[in-house]
């Protein structure tokens, strides 16, 4: 498995940082997995998880990589608001992701990503 990450600083403090790995598809394709995308809670609305996101999609749109998903829990409204303004949509709910957290349900948010689209 390959792995991706990436940290923003703001005077030498890592203020945000995203994590991925590659996965391989049935018949060979390769999509991308978001596993972490963070920006401290001060330093949120500077653009910093836009810069993050946006270098992930370009490096995807290098690489021929088409399709990048990730999982959000159900309440998570700021996350999926940022996500869908990318193009990101809602393609399933999985009851009872997580184990630890209230409400346990997550989205699974994935952007099929062309070569008109990529920053979008």
């Amino acid at each position: 498995t390959l792995l991706l990450s990436n940290s923003a600083y703001y005077s030498d403090i890592c203020v945000g940082s995203i994590a991925c790995r590659l996965e391989k598809k049935e018949g060979g394709a390769i999509r991308v997995y978001i596993m972490t995308l963070g920006v401290l809670a001060p330093y949120r609305g500077l653009g910093i998880g836009t810069r993050l996101l946006n270098h992930v999609l370009d490096l995807c749109l290098k690489q021929n990589i088409q399709e990048i998903y990730l999982h959000v829990q159900t309440n998570n409204d700021d996350a999926i608001n940022f996500y869908k303004k990318f193009g990101f949509e809602i393609t399933e709910t999985i009851k009872n992701y997580y184990t630890n957290i209230d409400p346990p349900d997550c989205f699974v948010l994935t952007k099929l990503i062309t070569t008109f689209q990529a920053n979008k």
